[in-house]
């Protein structure tokens, strides 16, 4: 009756591994650019905005992390404080 109860733990968790392997090695490709911002980066020659753009989505993306950082350093900090005797 054990084995029985381990072959149907085991094909219970590949029911549920399977479907979520399948979604980590599927692609789908999808343009995140909006319509205006496309239109503007396709018709100019230079690539002066295209750089503009991409600097912006690059100080955009790293506040978050820096955010993060900080509030991860404060809560270490509170947690390794020594206690006044």
């Amino acid at each position: 009756m054990c084995t029985k109860k381990n072959n149907l733990n085991k094909s219970l968790s590949l029911k549920w591994v399977l479907p979520f392997l399948a979604l980590f090695l599927v692609s789908v490709d999808a343009n995140a650019q909006c319509a205006m911002c496309r239109a503007v980066l396709e018709t100019e020659e230079g690539g002066i905005k295209a750089e503009a753009v991409n600097d912006g989505i690059v100080y955009l993306m790293v506040i978050p992390y820096i955010l993060v950082a900080i509030m991860g350093f404060a809560i270490y900090k509170m947690k390794t404080k020594k206690k006044p005797e």
